[in-house]
């Protein structure tokens, strides 16, 4: 997801993708934990991806 895709959501929006990527993110370390992932560069890009969510949020935060 991309920086100009996440400016064009709402807060409630933001916080429910966040929400939603943190908990596919922790599926993912469990799974490479108990067997190696076909893509593990995917663990990187969801973790990159709340990253981004949890920065647009503070800046909304802060702006307000």
């Amino acid at each position: 997801m991309k920086t100009r895709e996440i400016k064009e959501l709402n807060t409630k929006e933001i916080q429910e993708r966040m929400a939603a990527q943190e908990e596919q993110l922790s599926r993912l370390k469990m799974n490479h934990a108990i067997s190696p992932l076909d893509n593990p560069m995917q663990i990187k890009v969801v973790r990159r991806t709340v990253a981004r969510l949890a920065t647009e949020l503070r800046q909304r935060e802060i702006n307000n």
